[in-house]
């Protein structure tokens, strides 16, 4: 019986972009024209900032552009920090029937080595959707998934990305298991960049395995090779990570036949995905109820078990930085009953110091309901409780955050958010970029592509950098 490497590896070199149902075209543009506004909201974050500037001074061959920055670097670096930018924000995609995921993370995977081959639109939006098949299947492979025994999903993207760049980059079968046993064998990553006080490796996990898997990828494309049975071999994957259940059909079920990708969720709030319930549950419960802020005497989050241990550990109640505060369900909840949404400037170093969230955070209480354990994770209901003042209670279960399929976000609502976050480009740059994202199928290569997603500003010193 062949490998799963193997199986996985003949899927990513046999699919072909008309091989793809249509609403699985329409969804790709959608979360790539959605992660590329991730990437430009984040550039002049700080953690951003410092991880160009070390690629700077890394150095290396000239391969591949950094999103609004425009200069370039070689593949698993631009892979690196193209896939950080899309992450830093909190707002890419998510994934979230077992393991929880960000597959647009992968995308850089796809996109560095594909503006490096010169290849076709369609190509670009193939690969990407290998992505996402493959990290959804193995998100779904565990019971229960590996987040609940301490690993990061990380450790899941490290076997996907090597494969979506080994697409792009022409590897063989044989080169494709190497580039997966390499990368596979070496970057398991552990739950707690995400735990108790946050720190920039929660942005850069992912993009660590990502950027690992293009390595891989270059590597195995040299002849280098890795082991050939990385999932069901002697001391790998099953074997290791014995903790969970694996189903191993799961991880290569129906691929190419019946496609995942239309069942992964938009972001509505740049959070961790578990506050999306209650910050929707909140600001519904506030907004149907004329409700002031200063009219706010407690409130009552019921939630699951995960959502207590992870996101209101005492931690999360005094949340010094953006990363801990974009998981910290305390603050976030104080944000939606003071300000009515939750937004990325609710993150920023200032309005971490708002009197009125900071009033709030400590009258906001959250318990594990074992009812709602007992569904989860196919369903993350939320109950939200306030009681006023004045004596008045009330209450609001949400079981579906905007954006997920159950409540997708509309056409409307995607552009708004897109335009959000993009505004480091002029408004005519971003109708540019929309249209040429929606049609991207039609550029035989991304030479006209890639220049719209350099700030203007920026255009020139990539120029001058180009001419020595």
């Amino acid at each position: 019986m062949e490998s799963v490497s193997r199986r996985m590896a003949k899927f990513a070199l046999s699919l072909q972009y008309d091989m793809l149902p249509e609403p699985v075209v329409q969804i790709t543009k959608r979360l790539l024209l959605d992660s590329i506004g991730c990437a430009l909201a984040a550039v002049k974050l700080k953690d951003i900032q410092a991880s160009h500037k070390y690629l700077q001074q890394l150095g290396g061959r000239r391969q591949a552009s950094i999103i609004w920055y425009g200069d370039k670097t070689n593949l698993p670096n631009a892979a690196l920090i193209n896939s950080l930018l899309i992450r830093a924000m909190d707002y890419n995609d998510v994934y979230w029937k077992q393991d929880p995921c960000h597959p647009s993370d992968i995308i850089p995977a796809a996109l560095a080595p594909a503006e490096y081959r010169d290849v076709s639109g369609k190509e670009l939006v193939t690969a990407i959707v290998i992505a996402y098949e493959l990290e959804m299947r193995l998100c779904l492979a565990a019971e229960p998934g590996i987040r609940e025994r301490g690993w990061h999903h990380a450790s899941l993207t490290q076997f996907v990305s090597p494969l979506v760049a080994g697409r792009i980059l022409g590897l063989t079968e044989d080169e494709m298991v190497s580039a997966v046993g390499i990368s596979g064998s070496s970057h398991f990553t552990l739950g707690g960049v995400v735990a108790s006080h946050l720190t920039n490796m929660k942005n850069a996990a992912d993009p660590m395995a990502v950027e690992a898997g293009v390595s891989a990828a270059m590597l195995a494309a040299s002849g280098y090779t890795g082991p050939p049975e990385v999932f069901e071999g002697k001391e790998s994957l099953f074997q290791v990570l014995s903790s969970v259940k694996w189903n191993q059909e799961k991880l290569v079920d129906a691929l190419g036949q019946e496609f995942l990708i239309t069942d992964c969720g938009f972001k509505a709030f740049p959070t961790e995905a578990l506050t999306h319930q209650p910050i929707t549950a909140t600001l519904e419960a506030m907004q149907d109820n004329n409700l002031k802020p200063d009219e706010v005497k407690e409130v009552l989050v019921e939630t699951t078990k995960r959502g207590v241990d992870i996101l209101s550990d005492e931690g999360k109640y005094h949340p010094k930085t953006k990363e801990t505060a974009d998981h910290s369900l305390p603050y976030c909840v104080a944000v939606a009953i003071a300000k009515g949404n939750v937004l990325p400037s609710d993150f920023e170093e200032e309005a971490l110091q708002d009197r009125t969230v900071l009033d709030l955070i400590p009258r906001i209480k959250v318990i594990a309901n074992p009812e709602i354990d007992s569904i989860f994770p196919s369903i993350k209901r939320a109950i939200v409780t306030i009681s006023t003042y004045d004596g008045r209670t009330f209450k609001k279960q949400e079981d579906f955050a905007k954006g997920q399929p159950e409540r997708p976000l509309s056409e409307k609502e995607l552009l708004a958010k897109f335009h959000a976050n993009a505004q480091v480009l002029s408004e005519r740059q971003r109708e540019r970029l929309i249209q040429a994202t929606f049609a991207i199928e039609k550029y035989r290569n991304l030479r006209k592509f890639i220049p719209l997603l350099i700030g203007n500003s920026r255009r020139g010193v990539a120029v001058k950098r180009k001419r020595r």
